[in-house]
């Protein structure tokens, strides 16, 4: 099973890019997404975080404070990466056995803005997409689509790496949608027939 990693800075489009691919019928693992799954459907994973933290991460309905969550680690560098020990074999996991269930697929895409960099994840990669776009215009999406303030949005883009090694293709996402679109299918369209 061919694994396709589609990777990119906050507002780059490389969430456009999967919707793109969903439409023809490429399953997509939505790694942020399925992270905040993963906390919902293993209270586990929260248990040890607590553990791990010393205070309590979930609200008054037992769910994990995301937001909470956030704002401890994006501010402390050393419990970003206490967190990520702990959380990325899991949904290292959790991706595996969800790619087991899409055998019958072309290929599988993996969407992630910082998996390359991390080792937990190290040698699933088939084939590697960047997407990417000048970073005023992704901050200016970031903050229209979030409805975030600039700063926070800044603090988030400085907090994701930037760095990508071993990219395969690069999508420029500085045009229309229709552009982005077609730059999608050239990049994409051999994998389809492999």
């Amino acid at each position: 099973m061919k694994t396709v990693i589609v990777t990119g800075g906050i507002g780059s489009g490389k969430s456009t890019v999967c919707a793109f691919l969903r439409e023809r019928g490429i399953p997509v693992y939505d790694s942020d997404g399925e992270t905040k799954s993963l906390y919902d459907r293993s209270p586990q994973l929260t248990d040890t975080l607590e553990r791990l933290f010393g205070c309590p991460l979930r609200t008054a309905g037992g769910r994990v404070d995301r937001r909470l969550l956030a704002s401890m680690i994006f501010s402390d560098p050393l419990r970003r990466s206490q967190l990520e020990e702990v959380v990325y074999p899991v949904v290292r996991e959790d991706f595996l056995s969800w790619r087991e269930a899409h055998a019958d697929a072309p290929f599988v895409v993996l969407e992630s803005a910082v998996i390359l960099s991390k080792p937990q994840f190290a040698g699933l990669a088939d084939f590697v997409v960047l997407v990417d776009a000048d970073p005023e215009l992704r901050l200016s999406r970031a903050v229209v689509r979030d409805g975030s303030d600039p700063e926070n949005v800044r603090g988030r883009m400085s907090a994701q790496a930037e760095v990508y090694p071993g990219v395969d293709a690069v999508i420029r996402n500085d045009g229309s949608l229709e552009e982005l679109r077609e730059q999608t299918d050239l990049v994409f369209g051999p994998l389809f027939c492999k």
